[in-house]
């Protein structure tokens, strides 16, 4: 019987076997990979996260695709009919199951391999594999290793698309422990808006694996609202990193949340290189059973005069944890840097647990920087006033925790995702909105 790294070697050399505009970027990656492994617990960054145990011989790597587009209708989110749309099967974009609803002059989206040898290819040499700068690991390696079955995006010049665009991840489970590895490569042009949204589907109710990596570059004046809803399931295990450059003077704002699963990383980076840039980071997450949600985040101010928000909130019950480690760097030229992070958590399990560990490291003498970290349960005295006013012990708590958790929801500004969020965390709170 195979062990993991085989299964890996057979697939890496069957889908890398005909060359192509990624095979030597492909091929030093899976180098990369041989050299370092699977992170385990000894590596510091991933001491919570206990990925490598899910790799066994139980993988199932195919590019098997019997979804058809009439079964793909019915797993459209509610009111997003006309969303631009992108769907990858078991970890490899479907251009026939994709389309997009605005027009070829305001959005390309195309395969990746495609992207590395016509008019798109110094930007893809230039910016695919960048966030290795901060992730050198193995499973990052690993995921460009398998880089040709990803998309790459471009929103054109002084565009602002009429529709969000919406990544619809479908592993199929059926078969045994599936394993996906998205790659998604988008290049957000001078003056552009967009609204990205990425969310994720199991069939078949078996376990899964992803291992994701999005890369984003934002230039001047463009504006990036970005929004990750994971609600796959119990039986899903996540690593995936999202890196989000900013090139030029722009606004990038993400929003977070994790709602179920076995293990969950999430790495959110914003890269500051240009003056007077801003970003806004955003998570939620809602825990239950045995669930590791780890939520890692670095914040790289380059350059003077640029503000960051971060804001992350967690519930834990049952005997789930929540991780939090947040990172901001202010480089030694990033004057006037303004700078703040927050980490709140509420543990409700008798068995639940939170780790939080916010990091300043700043290497400039003039700027505004704080952090902070909570955890606590919730507040008897608020408990009181609502029981004191006819309301059960059951509905006071769950009054409590979804004012806790809903301003992060609100944080989203497309208002159909907004309102389905806010119906997953109204179920999973016992709620009715």
């Amino acid at each position: 019987m195979m062990d993991a790294t085989n299964i890996l070697k057979e697939a890496f050399d069957k889908q890398n076997g005909a060359g192509g505009n990624l095979a030597e970027y492909q091929q030093e990656n899976w180098n990369m990979f041989s050299g370092l492994g699977l992170p385990a617990i000894k590596h510091e960054e991933w001491k919570y996260t206990r990925i490598r145990n899910v790799f066994t011989d139980k993988l199932v790597i195919n590019n098997d695709n019997n979804l058809s587009k009439d079964a793909l209708e019915k797993l459209i989110l509610k009111g997003t009919e006309n969303a631009n749309r992108i769907v990858f099967i078991n970890g490899r974009f479907d251009a026939t199951l994709s389309n997009t609803t605005d027009s070829a002059e305001a959005l390309c989206i195309k395969p990746l391999e495609a992207a590395a040898g016509d008019e798109d290819a110094n930007f893809v040499n230039i910016n695919l594999g960048h966030s290795q700068r901060y992730h050198g690991d193995g499973i990052n390696a690993l995921n460009a290793a398998f880089a040709n079955g990803g998309v790459y995006i471009r929103v054109n010049k002084g565009v602002s698309l009429d529709n969000p665009i919406i990544i619809y991840h479908i592993s199929d489970s059926s078969q045994g422990l599936r394993f996906s590895q998205p790659r998604i490569l988008v290049n957000i042009q001078e003056a552009a808006q967009v609204e990205l949204i990425e969310t994720y589907i199991n069939l078949g109710g078996g376990e899964t694996l992803t291992n994701e990596v999005v890369e984003i570059s934002a230039e001047k004046d463009a504006v990036l609202h970005y929004v990750k809803l994971q609600h796959e399931g119990e039986k899903t295990n996540y690593a995936g990193t999202t890196h989000i450059r900013q090139t030029g003077k722009c606004l990038t704002h993400a929003v977070t949340v994790t709602l179920s699963g076995a293990i969950v990383r999430n790495n959110l980076n914003m890269v500051m290189e240009a003056e007077h840039g801003e970003s806004h980071m955003y998570g939620l997450y809602l825990l239950k059973g045995n669930t590791l949600a780890d939520n890692h985040t670095i914040v790289d101010n380059a350059m003077p005069h640029c503000f960051s928000n971060e804001l992350y909130k967690g519930i834990m019950d049952d005997a789930s944890t929540g991780v939090f480690n947040g990172k901001i760097f202010v480089r030694k030229d990033a004057q006037k840097t303004n700078a703040y992070q927050s980490n709140k958590n509420i543990l409700v399990g008798e068995n639940a647990s939170a780790n939080t560990k916010p990091q300043l490291e700043i290497l400039a003498d003039d700027v505004k920087c704080s952090h902070g970290c909570t955890i606590g349960k919730l507040d008897e005295d608020a408990l009181f006033y609502l029981r004191a006013r006819g309301i059960s012990a059951e509905n006071a708590r769950s009054m409590l925790l979804h004012a806790f958790a809903i301003d992060i929801i609100e944080q989203i500004k497309n208002e159909e995702i907004k309102a389905y969020a806010e119906q997953l965390v109204a179920e999973r709170l016992s709620f009715n909105i």
